[in-house]
């Protein structure tokens, strides 16, 4: 299991398209978490506008073709396995949720207000068998660079 934490400097409408790209293009699927209304339609948007020469296959969960999705936004983790059956997740409200751990891959994508919270969680990790953690932060150009 691999946990990527991603401190954001820049917006994350620059971060999450090119994730979501990567894991459907290795044939992945994903489930983004994010916990505000506002922030999911939001996302909704993006995913289908972000770049005028392409876009990614997603729903809100809840509608009628959960299952068929590529990329699914949703509130928040479930116990049992998202209706797409993701194995990678993007939470990007910043909110460490322990159900992250039940999938193969998880992003973490976190900004300064939610830094404390995102440290606590990278700690917590340090001494769990089985977990990969990776540390990225953006350099003076915008590069993502890991940092541990």
């Amino acid at each position: 299991m691999q946990v990527d934490f991603y401190h954001l400097t820049s917006p994350l409408d620059r971060v999450l398209p090119r994730i979501a790209e990567r894991v459907v293009q290795t044939g992945g699927r994903l489930l983004i978490v994010a916990e505000p209304e506002e922030q999911r339609v939001a996302l909704d948007r993006l995913l289908w506008s972000y770049a005028p020469e392409s876009f990614l296959p997603h729903a809100q969960a809840g509608s009628n073709d959960d299952a068929a999705q590529p990329i699914l936004i949703a509130q928040d983790i479930q116990e049992t396995a998202p209706a797409n059956t993701a194995r990678n997740v993007a939470v990007v409200d910043g909110r460490w949720r322990d159900l992250i751990l039940t999938f193969d891959r998880a992003f973490h994508i976190f900004d300064d207000e939610a830094i404390r919270e995102s440290r606590l969680a990278w700690k917590a990790l340090a001494d769990r068998d089985g977990i990969e953690r990776r540390y990225w932060k953006q350099n003076d150009s915008g590069r993502w660079e890991q940092a541990a």
